[in-house]
């Protein structure tokens, strides 16, 4: 599983980064997101639902958003 932290960036980054790892994540494969920034938090799962990727949010406090995302 790739562990992609990007708790120390605010948006935009985190969700241009979500999409160039989406790119090279292959099928059947899992990456763990960690998010902080509250417009990342909106955004990345907001962008994941509507490319229909699977994903699960494993844990979702003040401090940290954690998704695990499956390659399609």
């Amino acid at each position: 599983m790739i562990i992609i932290d990007l708790t120390a960036y605010r948006c935009p980054y985190p969700l241009v980064q979500t999409k160039l790892k989406l790119k090279q994540l292959a099928v059947g494969d899992k990456m763990q997101l960690q998010l902080s920034d509250p417009g990342s938090r909106q955004d990345v799962p907001a962008y994941l639902k509507k490319t229909a990727y699977p994903f699960e949010i494993i844990d979702d406090n003040q401090q940290v958003l954690t998704i695990i995302v499956c390659g399609i």
